[in-house]
């Protein structure tokens, strides 16, 4: 975890997050803390994520989600050498579905 990011104010941020009680509560808090640029680009993110998870290729990521081969490619690098955040988060969603 990057210790930059460890912040009171971070934690401030993700306990209100935490506090959420369901997708219309999400909806409301987040059409207040974020431009709808950068809603739409956390959800390009994280579609660009699951489609590489189901083994897309980047082609097919780029016209079905709009994302940049950059983008692609980052989001790639998160999943193969990050926290594996991305994964438990998808693990969870697929128990969830159960």
């Amino acid at each position: 975890m990057n210790r930059k990011i460890r912040t009171d104010a971070v934690d401030y941020l993700f306990d209100a997050i935490l506090s959420l009680r369901d997708r219309e509560d999400c909806y409301t808090f987040f059409e207040d803390i974020c431009t709808v640029n950068e809603l739409l680009s956390l959800s390009q993110r994280f579609e660009v994520a699951h489609m590489l998870r189901q083994k897309k290729t980047y082609l097919d990521i780029a016209e079905k989600t709009g994302a940049s081969t950059a983008t692609i490619s980052r989001v790639n690098r998160s999943l193969n050498y990050g926290n594996e955040g991305y994964d438990m988060v998808f693990e969870r969603m697929k128990k969830k579905e159960r």
